[in-house]
């Protein structure tokens, strides 16, 4: 039977880890795999990570199964480092999930469950498998404006002319903080709007957030969230430990509903149980144990904090070389967004020449449209990357 399918798309990420594994030369630069490296670009296991890991190795007796919703004290520490102190705490449940994507795609089943002719609104650009999974789960997709690829920020003023015409069938899916694949946020008073349009509307607002801690800070970057969680009735949340703990291989992540009371939010995790068990079953153990561990001790907590600090800093301190170097080297202001942007990626507005120039001559890869993952450089490497972005006309 599978002579009749046809061919795959390739995926984007992977040709181009194929390609950089391929490629024998001493300098090349890798831009495009979304992780975060250390300054002698390694994707480190943090510290307290390490500790949980071994404590977990010495002390666990079993590897039963864990249930449908996976670790129930998972689940709650992630509902309280996302909502604790706001109105909507008292009202959340939550399903572990394998990863944000997981998550994603439960609660698009959800959605498609109660309120199947729904319209889910990505930005524009988005994610870049925001798309593919509301589809999947059956639900239309339309996008809202979002980027200007000419000053690199947020037009905020025309992401809110679309958001405004929303209605009760519609879904706005917003990124909680670091937005992939710009880096350019929006500030809290559109936050404040959006609040204000969702109660007048009745959208419901869907938040991923997947790099809590890599922009401002660990609160400051659920900031947006947490208002639309003390003003509104009913929220949707994805969530995600790959970034934040390290724990890309682990697949740990959670789903999220805020009901206008328990009940419902009950209810709806009941829902999203049932599309799990007919899907992948139960989540994997391993890294939501571990997450739970650390977010359960105050020893570990702290160390994590510290670590995901020094994280942040890192991240920042990159995004300050590069602004530096390209004022010096190119005697203009116009890289000045790398400083603006946060978390991990900024879209550079290359176009594809310019993309293949730098792969073919200079052995820096980078996916389509330009992205560039500023969290997986080496210091050492920007006066190249600057030199050789400037070579290729940006």
């Amino acid at each position: 039977m599978f002579e009749r399918l046809n061919a795959p798309k390739q995926d984007p990420i992977l040709g181009l880890t194929l390609a950089i594994k391929a490629d024998q030369r001493d300098q090349i630069i890798d831009l495009g795999l979304g992780v975060y490296r250390n300054a002698v670009g390694d994707t480190p296991i943090m510290a307290a990570v390490k500790l949980a890991q071994q404590a977990q190795a010495d002390t666990q007796t079993t590897k039963s199964y864990i249930g449908l919703a996976g670790n129930e004290t998972f689940n709650a520490a992630m509902i309280d480092l996302l909502l604790v102190g706001t109105a909507a705490h008292s009202r959340a449940a939550g399903v572990q999930t394998p990863g944000a994507s997981g998550a994603l795609r439960m609660l698009a089943e959800l959605i498609r469950t109660a309120r199947p002719d729904a319209t889910v609104w990505l930005s524009n650009p988005s994610y870049i498998n925001h798309r593919p999974v509301m589809e999947a789960a059956g639900l239309s997709v339309a996008e809202y404006p979002y980027f200007d690829p000419k000053s690199k920020q947020v037009n905020e003023a025309a992401m809110l002319d679309q958001i405004a015409t929303l209605g009760k069938q519609d879904v706005l899916l917003l990124h909680g903080c670091c937005h992939n694949p710009t880096g350019a946020d929006i500030s809290l008073a559109t936050w404040q709007r959006i609040a204000e349009l969702a109660e007048q509307k009745g959208f419901l607002p869907f938040i991923d957030i997947a790099y809590q801690g890599f922009g401002d800070g660990l609160m400051e970057d659920a900031a947006g969230l947490r208002l639309l969680a003390d003003r509104l009735p009913e929220l949707l949340i994805a969530t995600s430990c790959s970034k934040n703990f390290g724990l890309y291989r682990e697949r740990t992540g959670a789903a999220i509903v805020v009901g206008k009371n328990l009940e419902d939010s009950l209810k709806a995790k009941g829902r999203i149980l049932e599309v799990a068990r007919g899907s992948y079953s139960m989540p994997p153990d391993h890294g939501a144990a571990l997450v739970a561990a650390i977010l359960g001790r105050d020893d570990l907590k702290t160390m994590w904090i510290d670590e995901l600090t020094l994280m942040n800093k890192r991240i920042n301190r990159l995004r300050s070389a590069l602004v530096s170097h390209f004022r010096e080297a190119s005697g203009s202001n116009r890289f000045d967004y790398f400083g603006q942007h946060r978390g991990m990626f900024s879209v550079t507005g290359l176009t594809s020449d310019q993309i293949d120039t730098l792969r073919i001559d200079h052995g820096i890869y980078m996916i389509g449209g330009g992205r560039v993952n500023v969290a997986g450089l080496k210091e050492s490497d920007i006066p190249r990357l600057v030199d050789c972005f400037l070579a290729a006309g940006a």
